[in-house]
């Protein structure tokens, strides 16, 4: 069976080029309903591509709204200005979720957060 997880912003970013054939083969390996994308990441993305663009990342994910819960977790964090990765993190924590990232180094200070590099075999 395997584990729930948030996806990262970065992650989608590889998904949509079609990159690295590592993490196309973890995301099918997941069951159907596991893969999440948070309202955070969906804004950063949304900064970039057009909805059309996202639909087939949109496709595989439910997209979950960052909400009190997360907020208050995200309070409890170690501070770092302009940084959409602790919302995310905040968010993964809020949601018991694994963050897949390839930015493993921007989330290694945060106990307590699991996270994955599905882009590497």
């Amino acid at each position: 069976m395997s584990e729930a997880a948030l996806l990262d912003s970065n992650i989608c970013i590889y998904l949509l080029r079609g990159e690295p054939l590592a993490l196309r083969d973890r995301l099918r390996a997941q069951e159907v309903g596991s893969l999440f994308l948070s309202t955070i990441s969906l804004a950063e993305l949304a900064l970039r591509d057009s909805l059309a663009t996202l639909a087939p990342v949109l496709r595989l994910v439910t997209v979950v709204p960052f909400d009190e819960s997360a907020a208050f977790v995200y309070g409890q964090l170690p501070f770092r200005r302009n940084s959409f990765d602790r919302l995310i993190a905040a968010h993964a924590l809020a949601l018991n979720l694994t963050l897949v990232t390839n930015n493993e180094t921007h989330f290694a200070d945060l106990p307590g957060l699991r996270v994955e590099n599905w882009t590497q075999s």
